[in-house]
């Protein structure tokens, strides 16, 4: 077997490594008298010059950089691959990916921070940057949303600018790292207001940082995992019970039972809304392989009906358009046969007539704030 003879990467001299830095002080000070709310953030990141990664990549503590990649960039192009390292922190998304594909995950945040600094006109997108109004769009403007409409293999040829990283350390230095990000988020977003260089847009971002919502996704996952696991049947008996006498039926986690989604077509859910709750369901067909989802388009009634088994491919989209009235819902589940193990609406919540409570448990997924008589309320993400 011939071996292959290593090949020496030549470190970098002490004349390239001023140059390179004094190029990335100069990227630091543009974006401080130009854009100071990112700029202050970039001062207070560590910057290191590696050959470990191809481009850049960012774990929420320090930002690395290839040296041979960042040689070839303009100045403006330096300008907006600084500023896009510090918003991946700045958005959690170095802390909060959990169990989810990393590569996904790194293009998810890619088109959301991409989006924000071509909006901004934050410097220059480099040509291998991710950006896509569409893919941003049907993602719901989110990097949760648009993970979610990614394939789980890209055969695109598109590649992130970066790479980032989980933040180190536990899970009590991760929520430590998280808490001085904001920190330093809310003085940065002073400072610039001082200077009255602070953009609606940018304002938005932070109120969203430091005021998060609750993970709607993450609400309707736990909420349907729950029904799953809680789904009891008499087609076997629970064997523990047998021998008292007592004929209880059994907890089965195999497969899920029926669910009903219920979407408001009032005219208060707009595409963009739609498009995100089309993704979760999807998502939810994929991870918990419900036996069949049925899809309720209502306004004052029942105005279509879809149903979809394991095989079957999804077709989300508006039918009818008038007042708002949950009771038909109801009524049209029992007059359809149809015994859920849960049902969840996409609603504004704006009704006076919610009907009686069904046995199954429901969860409503609310565009405003807003409360109901029974079940779960969580508001959808913007």
């Amino acid at each position: 077997m011939q071996v292959m003879p290593k090949i020496e990467v030549q470190p970098l001299t002490p004349q390239e490594e001023a140059k390179l830095n004094i190029r990335l002080a100069k990227a630091k000070t543009a974006l401080i008298l130009e854009h100071p709310f990112v700029g202050t953030i970039a001062l207070n990141m560590k910057y290191i010059l590696t050959r470990e990664v191809p481009t850049a990549a960012t774990n929420g503590k320090y930002i690395k950089f290839n040296p041979d990649f960042i040689r070839e960039l303009t100045d403006e192009e330096l300008k907006f691959l600084v500023a896009h390292e510090c918003f991946h922190p700045m958005l959690e998304h170095n802390y909060r990916r959990s169990e989810r594909d990393s590569r996904k995950w790194n293009q998810a945040g890619d088109y959301v921070i991409n989006k924000l600094l071509v909006d901004e006109k934050i410097g220059k997108m480099p040509k291998r940057g991710l950006h896509d109004p569409g893919i941003y769009n049907a993602g719901g403007g989110t990097t949760d949303g648009i993970y979610n409409i990614l394939p789980d293999k890209d055969d695109s040829g598109s590649y992130p600018l970066d790479n980032c990283e989980d933040a180190p350390g536990s899970p009590a230095e991760t929520a430590q790292q998280q808490a001085e990000m904001k920190v330093q988020v809310a003085q940065a977003a002073q400072a610039a207001k001082m200077m009255g260089q602070m953009s609606a847009n940018m304002q938005r971002l932070v109120d969203e940082v430091l005021n998060p919502k609750v993970d709607w996704w993450d609400v309707l996952h736990r909420f349907l995992v729950k029904c799953k696991n809680d789904t009891r049947t008499f087609a076997r008996f629970n064997r523990r019970f047998l021998p008292q006498g007592l004929y209880l039926p059994s907890v089965t986690g195999e497969k899920m039972g029926e669910i009903v989604y219920g979407v408001d077509c009032s005219g208060s859910i707009d595409q963009k809304i739609l498009n995100q709750f089309a993704a979760e369901i999807k998502k939810v067909k994929e991870d918990l392989c419900p036996a069949r989802i049925h899809v309720l388009y209502f306004d004052s009634e029942v105005s279509h009906v879809e149903s979809y088994g394991p095989d079957d491919t999804l077709d989300i989209k508006p039918h009818g358009g008038g007042g708002t009235n949950f009771a038909p819902v109801f009524q049209r589940i029992i007059e359809e046969g149809i015994e859920p193990v849960a049902i969840v609406f996409l609603t504004d919540l704006c009704c006076n007539s919610f009907g009686i409570q069904p046995d199954a448990p429901v969860l409503w997924v609310t565009t405003t704030p807003g409360k109901a008589p029974f079940g779960e309320v969580v508001e959808m993400n913007p």
